[in-house]
């Protein structure tokens, strides 16, 4: 009993130096540094940008995605659109108060704004469009009068549209479309520039901007009565105080008890135990094969389920987790994982997975059966080895070649062009993207998740979908009334073109800290002739004439009248006759001036 005691004693003294050398780590950083630290801990999950930050720099500016200030060391910029980071957004990034530009747009962030983002008072661009925010659109924001691009929209944001916003006198760009605001928007100071395509999608909101009269009685808001600053700020030193008081022995204790029943668990159950599955399939599943187009016994499959665990993730998306399934004799598989409890939805679910079960097509991702399971939907699809084609634009370090890249342009079209005009019933994608479109060993593509989104859309599956990550592909049509049809995926498919051309994601912040997405860029190159200069300059030798009809055909793909867009079946036309078979001499080299 005396040797325990004493074991006991070493591990808090133990635990007592890790305290002190975390201590010290942490003030090594700039105050800049820290608050970007605390946003971090914010955000439990991403594709592994921010494991990049070393708290143990003396500042962040050599950080991903972090910029500083040559002279100053101070933080002017922080992009980290599309990283799949998930959390609240740390009220510390208020701290930056030398920040110029920060995006955040495109990843799965949830929580409020935080209103101290109205102390970066040099801010000049605020991009967090595309994520889950939620909460009411802070009054804080008026305090930037430096602001020239704010984009909220995609999100679930609701309340009323801060008059202060109208302060801003130097905003050039404002969009908070695709929301679940309310009342009259302010027609006093720099919002009244502002028309109809920075409102869309917000159902209850009134104003000359939007063509919608206010009634009699005023705008209504469902927000909560707010709380007086000084409540506020009562209620901020408190709870700063008691955290204050707490932290330090806290963390002692924490750390003293996280070593003693480690040491304990690790003894008792054993290293590997600990893990836990991330696959349960629960009593009661049944495996359905299509066509025989899985050769093992439901036992084998739901043995190879059961076993699987989060080291076989191999990605996830809107519509769920991604496994590795792979099975005795070799073969591999890929297993999609859906959860979705809706009341009624077991017999349509079974009733549309036959149907695109039975849609078998080169370019498209075979489905091969699905597991049938009371805590989950298993989808079985062929594994294709080359990943996904956002993996290889903009995540490997392999370069495509100019063949390349058009070969992967038209297995996407020739997939799409099939959902749209053959198969039986048509089928309209409403996810097109980078990350739907997989690759084979020989970089041939193929279109996956189609009929997905219809498969899980419910009352408010507008909504579901725009929220889930596509900005930046939708059509503007589709933004404003949900609806989609074949010329939404063939504008997505535009979009798409453009990325794989140019190498960069459609809300890239080479072009997003002028206020533009990749179809403005394109347009404003075009504009003064330079349309070219939207090839990736690592793509070499790309034929001019083979160039300028991709280009072509990808400008009629993204009209803004979606009666100007061609169809699936033309664009492929084109692409054959057009782009693929270009006269084999002029090449234009993308690495000129």
């Amino acid at each position: 009993m005396g040797s325990f005691y004493l074991k006991l004693q070493e591990l808090l003294l133990l635990s007592v130096l890790l305290f002190f050398i975390v201590v010290e780590v942490a003030q090594a950083l700039s105050p800049d540094g820290q608050a970007l630290v605390n946003f971090r801990t914010a955000i439990p999950s991403s594709d592994g940008v921010l494991t990049h930050w070393r708290p143990e720099d003396a500042d962040p500016c050599g950080w991903k995605g972090v910029k500083c200030d040559l002279k100053s060391k101070r933080v002017i910029s922080l992009i980290l659109s599309n990283h799949k980071l998930s959390g609240p957004i740390s009220s510390d990034i208020g701290k930056l108060d030398s920040l110029q530009i920060l995006a955040l747009h495109g990843n799965n962030l949830y929580g409020s704004i935080p209103p101290e983002l109205g102390n970066c008072t040099g801010l000049k661009s605020l991009f967090l469009q595309g994520n889950y925010l939620s909460g009411s659109i802070p009054d804080e924001l008026g305090n930037l009068s430096k602001l020239e691009n704010l984009d909220l929209s995609s999100n679930s944001l609701s309340g009323n549209i801060p008059a202060s916003l109208g302060k801003l006198t130097n905003l050039a760009s404002f969009n908070v479309s695709t929301n679940f605001l309310v009342g009259q928007i302010p027609s006093d100071g720099r919002l009244a520039n502002f028309g109809n395509e920075s409102f869309l999608g917000n159902r209850k909101l009134c104003g000359h901007q939007v063509n919608v009269v206010c009634d009699a009685g005023g705008p209504t808001s469902f927000s909560q009565p707010p709380i007086s600053a000084e409540n506020q700020n009562k209620k901020k030193y408190s709870g700063r105080l008691l955290i204050s008081a707490s932290a330090t022995v806290g963390a002692l204790l924490l750390v003293a008890l996280m070593c003693f029943w480690g040491c304990f668990l690790y003894k008792r159950l054993g290293k590997n135990d600990g893990r836990g599955l991330a696959v349960d399939v629960g009593a009661g599943a049944s495996i359905v094969m299509f066509h025989g187009d899985l050769p093992y016994s439901s036992k084998d499959i739901i043995k190879k389920l059961e076993a699987l665990n989060e080291e076989h993730i191999i990605g996830s998306g809107g519509f769920g987790t991604v496994y590795k399934l792979a099975m005795d004799d070799g073969n591999v598989f890929a297993l999609k994982r859906i959860v979705k409890m809706n009341e009624g939805f077991d017999r349509f679910f079974e009733r549309e997975l036959e149907i695109l079960g039975s849609i078998k097509h080169r370019y498209l991702v075979n489905l091969r059966g699905y597991c049938n399971s009371p805590t989950s939907k298993l989808l079985i699809y062929d594994f294709l080895s080359g990943g996904s084609l956002d993996e290889v634009l903009h995540e490997r370090s392999e370069q495509l070649d100019w063949d390349a890249r058009l070969t992967i342009i038209m297995g996407a079209a020739k997939g799409l062009a099939y959902l749209h005009h053959d198969c039986s019933p048509r089928i309209i994608h409403r996810d097109i993207k980078s990350s739907n479109i997989l690759l084979d060993g020989n970089f041939e593509a193929r279109v996956s998740d189609f009929g997905l989104a219809k498969l899980l859309e419910d009352e408010e599956s507008h909504i579901t979908t725009i929220v889930a990550g596509t900005f930046g592909y939708l059509a503007p049509e589709y933004m404003q009334s949900g609806r989609a049809t074949e010329k939404t995926d063939v504008y997505s498919f535009g979009v798409l073109v453009l990325e794989v051309v140019s190498g960069k994601r459609p809300t890239d912040a080479t072009f997003i800290e002028k206020g533009l997405n990749i179809v403005g860029w394109l347009n404003f190159l075009a504009t003064e002739s330079r349309q070219r200069e939207i090839v990736d300059p690592h793509c070499e030798r790309v034929q001019t004439e083979s160039l300028d009809a991709l280009l072509s055909v990808a400008t009629q793909c993204v009209s803004s009248n979606p009666e100007e867009r061609p169809t699936m079946h033309r664009v492929v036309q084109i692409l054959e006759s057009e782009v693929m078979t270009p006269c084999p001499s002029d090449f234009y080299d993308s690495n000129s001036d």
